[in-house]
């Protein structure tokens, strides 16, 4: 990594940034996973910072070379509802502009997640990744549980991964590769 990566809480203020990160990055590196017209449909929606997780305290953006470069964070309630599983943590909404991938940038990310939940009492930590993320994903730890067809508000089934990762500190058997 070339420029210096700080990571640091989003806050509502941090809407633009944000979804300037997401929409330069969704739809340049989902388009090999997904068919045109099936993103056509999602992107206007997943594209867009999302207000309660802003102001969560629980999503972050990372920045450099002057600007936004990354974004992501984790809820206790699973995405699209108000469920919450105690001891159970959700990532959420992780982006990597195109043209910064591969420098480690979502792995902070998820460093600063990780911690986060593991002092709030999450024992594991769960995504919907994207049929592209998957592989980035499994580099942290995380296995696969099964494909998964997110529902979104506008009606679209946007296929996933259900995935899953122990981030307790007992539990060396599901902390990914040694």
């Amino acid at each position: 990594m070339s420029a210096k990566v700080s990571i640091r809480a989003a806050t509502p203020d941090d809407a633009a940034a944000v979804t300037a990160v997401l929409r330069a990055s969704y739809p340049r590196l989902m388009a090999a996973a997904y068919d045109a017209g099936l993103l056509a449909r999602t992107l206007p929606a997943i594209t867009k910072a999302n207000p309660r997780l802003l102001a969560s305290g629980t999503y972050h953006l990372a920045e450099a070379g002057g600007g936004p470069v990354g974004c992501g964070g984790w809820s206790f309630e699973r995405p699209g509802a108000a469920e919450v599983e105690p001891g159970v943590g959700h990532l959420r909404h992780f982006a990597t502009r195109a043209g910064w991938t591969g420098r480690g940038i979502g792995g902070l990310i998820y460093e600063h997640c990780e911690a986060q939940a593991r002092a709030a009492g999450v024992t594991v930590l769960e995504c919907y990744a994207s049929l592209n993320a998957e592989p980035f994903y499994a580099s942290l730890g995380f296995r696969t549980i099964g494909r998964i067809e997110v529902k979104m508000s506008n009606g679209v089934a946007f296929p996933s991964i259900h995935m899953r990762h122990s981030i307790r500190q007992d539990d060396p058997g599901d902390r990914g590769p040694a």
